[in-house]
């Protein structure tokens, strides 16, 4: 029998959304070496340097406030959350409107000073920091709520405001995001945009090039791009708008967003379950599918390891013994009676036919809340082991875990750890290899081979954290040589000086 719900004990990261503040965490003291010491091979571009006439207009554009210029109080904005890699910009704007971005950007083009957009900083690939000395354009008091419209659903806000907001405004009128992420409570729905990010339920939700309306953004020159439509049919040439969309501010920077919320759910069911191989999770799946249809919205696996993460590091507690492999399911719907019915009878025969040994399904939001927590955390809890390589990956269902399997035969003992979790229902794993420190030897060993091995499955490089700084030279497993060239054709028409988030997604 499914057992019931088993208290999980006090649960420090069960409130909603994950918050990842600089330098305030108990792992790995001091910084990490400069990107550009780490990364040799990148070499600065042809770019102006810093000078007091650039700042004397940045303050006199934004006031002293809204310009940080000393070392030490740029150090925070120079490292992604992660610490993976380091810029040195002693340059942190933050505009209010989009008109001061525009005069930003213009300016920055005229004297060609490179520019790094930047939003919560939550990103996983270095998209989000300079690799040099680029200007930082920091979103973070654009974050004005500009309309919510109940009758349509529609959202039209600034790109500074932080998605657990967003999402917790919309719950007054009975609606919610499209997207949810672990990162919620930090992230930047302008940087959701800029990077396409997927989350938690892009398998009931689809990803944002369908949920985003329209937007605003201004181009390098400081052109500004009025696309915020709010309606859901606009046939009027090309959709622009996609051209933002997953472009990582290499092309513009979002300051505007609209985009289409659905209704908040009456009814969510979460089952939290235990399995012993990956085959009975894909047998799980397709039980899911079958019989929650139109309610399921978030599948996701989590491994032995992974778990191991949040508990240990963490001190979270599992609701069920320990497993190989452990599932969570999740329903969202508008009938609490028919929805809590499918779920019984999906997991009555996942358990009748031995494909699930043990769970615990709940519809309590205090409980909910507990385990996602087990799923969310773990991005935190996997910086606790040391320094962590990140692999985020799209893969066919069938060879889904497999890669992580391939990896423990290839670095073996010489990583602290090797596990995957992440989304089934779209193909997306997160590979995760942590060390005590960055080794140049193990980065070899892992790379080109992670990225040649998902090619050779017709996988895709980045699932949904984007390119960034740490995979420009990887895109050609995923991108042909026209596709690429493509690109880069329609950066220099947008960005002929190249000042827009330099050195990432696009390969030199």
């Amino acid at each position: 029998m499914l057992r019931g719900w088993r208290g999980l004990g006090v649960i420090r990261s069960a409130s909603p959304g994950t918050r990842f503040p600089q330098y305030t965490r108990g792992y790995a003291a001091g910084l990490p070496e400069l990107t550009k010491d780490r990364y040799s091979h990148v070499k600065r571009g042809n770019f102006a340097t810093l000078e007091q006439n650039h700042l004397k207009f940045f303050t006199d554009l934004l006031g002293e406030n809204r310009v940080v210029s000393n070392p030490s109080d740029c150090q925070a904005y120079n490292v992604d959350w992660i610490r993976s890699v380091r810029g040195y910009s002693n340059c942190v704007l933050k505009p209010r409107t989009t008109q001061e971005v525009s005069e930003i950007l213009a300016f920055c083009n005229r004297h060609r000073l490179a520019v790094c957009p930047q939003g919560g900083n939550t990103g996983l690939v270095g998209g989000s920091v300079p690799v040099f000395d680029e200007i930082i354009v920091n979103t973070g008091l654009m974050n004005k709520i500009l309309s919510i419209d109940e009758i349509s659903g529609v959202l039209v806000c600034e790109a500074g405001c932080v998605l657990e907001t967003l999402d917790d405004r919309l719950a007054e009128k009975d609606l919610m995001m499209p997207l949810d992420l672990g990162a919620k409570g930090s992230c930047h729905i302008g940087g959701n945009i800029s990077t396409n990010a997927g989350g938690l339920r892009l398998l009931r939700y689809g990803n944002l090039h369908g949920s985003v309306l329209g937007l605003e953004a201004v181009k390098a020159d400081g052109e500004i791009m009025d696309l915020l439509s709010t309606l859901k049919k606009d046939n009027t040439g090309f959709h622009l708008k996609h051209l933002f969309i997953g472009s990582e501010g290499t092309l513009g920077l979002v300051t505007k967003i609209a985009i289409q919320c659905p209704p908040k759910p009456k009814a969510t069911n979460v089952s939290f379950l235990g399995l012993q191989t990956f085959e009975n999770v894909l047998e799980t799946f397709q039980l899911a599918r079958k019989e929650l249809g139109e309610i399921l919205s978030s599948f996701e696996l989590i491994d032995a390891l992974s778990l191991d993460i949040v508990t240990g590091h963490l001190g979270l507690k599992s609701p069920i013994q320990d497993f190989p492999f452990y599932v969570l399911v999740e329903t969202q719907g508008s009938n609490a009676t028919h929805d809590e019915d499918k779920m019984n009878r999906f997991l009555e025969i996942a358990m009748k036919t031995g494909t699930v040994e043990d769970g615990t399904v709940t519809n309590e939001d205090s409980k909910i809340k507990a385990i996602w927590a087990l799923r969310e955390s773990i991005t935190e809890g996997l910086l606790r082991d040391g320094y962590v390589f990140k692999y985020d990956l799209s893969l066919p269902i069938k060879e889904f875990y497999g890669i992580v399997t391939e990896f423990r035969k290839r670095i073996g003992e010489d990583a602290v750890r090797i596990c995957g979790y992440g989304h089934v229902g779209d193909g997306n794993i997160h590979l995760n290899i942590s060390t005590k420190e960055f080794s140049q030897d193990i980065l070899k060993r892992i790379e080109p081979f992670v990225y040649e091995h998902t090619s050779q499955l017709r996988g895709s490089v980045s699932a949904e954290h984007g390119i960034g700084f740490r995979k420009p030279k990887y895109v050609h497993y995923s991108k042909t040589e026209p596709a690429i060239n493509l690109m880069k054709d329609i950066k220099r028409i947008m960005d002929p000086n190249g000042i827009l988030n330099p050195y990432k997604v696009l390969p030199s």
